[in-house]
């Protein structure tokens, strides 16, 4: 989270698909040092934090193994590199889960059986078990979940109540005119105000829903104080009270602030406004490539990035802190880190919350975005 810049596309998941952005560049991979004599090897492209020492480390010691890494900084610029022939490459992919579904009808995915992963999803709280339908194509599971969130107002209580945002009416009162942030992170400020609006993002959208879109959003630039790229720039100003809230970010924003010691910032989710759920569950998944090896020591280091040691090194990294999908995980947490997280709060979150996916009219969305924010 203290890397500003860094998580501008982290959570752009769709701005990337016309420019493949660092992951595409050179098309070479970013590969660790290379153990002498190592009997097997895997190209893994991810995240940073998946490509952590501590994780990676233990693994190709007791396997006798090279990993090498291609970080990603979008996920969409990622699948775009694997839907080019990169698959070819790559034996895995830790990335945002909508994607690793698409790998499913994009015809690259190595499917999981689920019963070959039956102790995993053991391990998982049940709403992640199998069948995991974000997960699903046909029938078959395209990966297991890793890391995930909800997004919904992230506030400061030292300035503000939480009760005010049991909704996003504040955004347009004019009571906080210059006084809310909006993330410029692609779908992610659009897809909260949509649902405000009474229109749900994931569904197929005509004219007169794309006209409320444009509506919604043009009322909440002419509210809003400042639009805002640089994840540090937003955080500064929340803290300080520059800002009273930001839109369109959520836990993935928060969690390391509440750890550094400023757990008077909360992200949380509206209440369901005329029947639709106004928060937004974003998970990211790790999937196998079939790029015709079929590598067992893909499937095993699978397995292992989901175990529950691994599992709480991922949610808490130098980068952002997040919740994970293994239920016995959580014994290894501290209290501190437990607060950080929010977990007394997170099933609140959950069923309060549509499940993030790949909208079927985001381009469209994006660009009423960027023609009102040129308007502004």
């Amino acid at each position: 989270m203290t890397k500003g810049t860094a998580n501008i596309s982290r959570r752009s998941v769709l701005q990337g698909m016309g420019g493949l952005g660092l992951a595409a560049a050179g098309g070479s991979l970013l590969g660790l040092p290379r153990m002498a004599n190592a009997a097997e090897s895997l190209n893994y492209m991810c995240w940073e934090g998946y490509n952590a020492p501590s994780i990676l480390e233990p693994f190709q010691k007791s396997n006798d193994a090279t990993i090498a890494i291609d970080l990603i900084t979008d996920s969409a610029g990622g699948f775009a590199k694997l839907a080019a022939g990169a698959f070819r490459e790559f034996d895995l992919v830790s990335s945002d889960s909508p994607w690793i579904q698409r790998m499913g009808p994009a015809g690259f995915c190595r499917f999981l059986e689920d019963a070959d992963f039956a102790d995993q999803y053991a391990d998982f709280y049940p709403q992640f078990r199998a069948p995991f339908a974000p997960l699903q194509h046909e029938g078959k599971a395209t990966g297991l979940p890793t890391r995930w969130g909800w997004v919904g107002p992230t506030v400061n209580t030292k300035f503000d109540k939480l009760e005010t945002w049991s909704s996003y009416a504040p955004v347009f009162d004019s009571a906080y005119k210059d006084k809310i942030c909006l993330l410029d992170w692609g779908d992610w400020p659009i897809m909260p105000l949509a649902l405000y609006a009474g229109v749900n993002p994931y569904e197929e959208l005509d004219e007169a829903a794309l006209g409320e879109v444009r509506k919604v959003l043009r009322a909440a630039f002419k509210n809003t104080r400042a639009i805002v790229a640089d994840l540090a720039v937003a955080q500064k100003g929340l803290i300080d009270g520059s800002f009273r809230a930001l839109i369109g970010g959520g836990t993935y924003c928060t969690s390391a602030l509440r750890l550094q010691g400023h757990d008077y910032i909360q992200s949380i989710v509206p209440e369901p406004k005329d029947g639709l759920k106004q928060g937004i569950i974003w998970m990211e998944a790790t999937g196998l490539i079939d790029n015709g090896k079929n590598s067992q020591i893909a499937a095993d280091f699978l397995k292992y990035i989901v175990s529950p040691e691994v599992a709480k090194q991922l949610a808490i990294t130098e980068a952002t802190c997040n919740l994970v999908p293994n239920q016995k995980a959580e014994a290894l947490f501290s209290e501190e880190e437990k607060k950080a997280l929010q977990m007394d709060y997170m099933w609140t979150a959950w069923d309060n919350s549509q499940f993030h996916t790949v909208a079927p009219n985001i381009d469209d969305m994006l660009a009423i975005w960027q023609e009102e924010l040129a308007a502004r």
